[in-house]
């Protein structure tokens, strides 16, 4: 009995535990945290694009076996810079798995 007590009142503090230390000071939220920055919508043109694709294949057709490790870390860098730079603007659309079955689903549904 005293055991199953124990437990109990040990069950107990424990839950308590986490929502006295996820009390916050300031528990009303300011008009700062609730302003989203905006965001513009950038998109490359075709001469930057063309660009980019020129330097990623001037990247891939060199030859690398002369090039110390320094050099070619800098080179990856490059080319995720150039991957990041052309995700965010609109290099291509993304399609996560769920939603895909969902398209699928509702073709199928609708035909």
């Amino acid at each position: 009995m005293k055991k199953i007590n124990f437990l109990v009142l040990l069950m107990i503090f424990s839950m308590s535990a986490t929502t006295a230390f996820a009390f916050t000071s300031n528990p009303e939220p300011t008009t700062e945290n609730l302003i989203a920055p905006a965001k513009t919508e950038k998109n490359l043109s075709e001469e930057e694009v063309n660009h980019l694709i020129n330097r990623v294949e001037e990247i891939r057709d060199m030859d690398k076996s002369n090039l110390t490790s320094i050099e070619k870390r800098e080179l990856r860098k490059e080319l995720k810079a150039i991957k990041k730079n052309a995700r965010e603007n609109g290099g291509y659309v993304y399609i996560g798995a769920g939603s895909l079955i969902i398209i699928i689903l509702l073709i199928i549904l609708i035909v």
